[in-house]
């Protein structure tokens, strides 16, 4: 983020404003039945991490100055790494469920 606004300001664009902090919360204020579970985030942190990577190399693949695109390619190859190491996290800890293999039945 820091990076990209840098770049932006150098640039003369003007930043879109920031969303305001979010209160902090104490886990056992949540209800049980409010909390997200943990396989829910990360599939959900994974499909971000999915469209991220789609968008960095979308930004690389149309820009016209080679520091953008170095900068995003940095970014693609920090995210991808992040990736890998979300999907072994997801199944060593049970949350990855493969869908069921099909077969096709050859009928006579």
């Amino acid at each position: 983020v820091k990076q990209v606004e840098e770049v932006l300001k150098q640039n003369g664009v003007a930043l879109p404003p920031a969303a305001p902090e979010p209160p902090h919360v104490e886990l056992n204020d949540i209800p049980t039945g409010a909390r997200f579970q943990d396989a829910d985030v990360a599939a959900s942190v994974s499909a971000i991490t999915a469209s991220s990577l789609v968008t960095c190399s979308q930004i690389i693949g149309q820009s016209i100055r080679e520091d953008i695109a170095m900068m995003f390619g940095q970014f693609h190859m920090s995210k991808a790494a992040f990736g890998g190491k979300l999907l072994k996290l997801t199944k060593e800890k049970g949350w990855l469920i493969p869908p069921p293999l099909h077969y096709s039945s050859k009928e006579n």
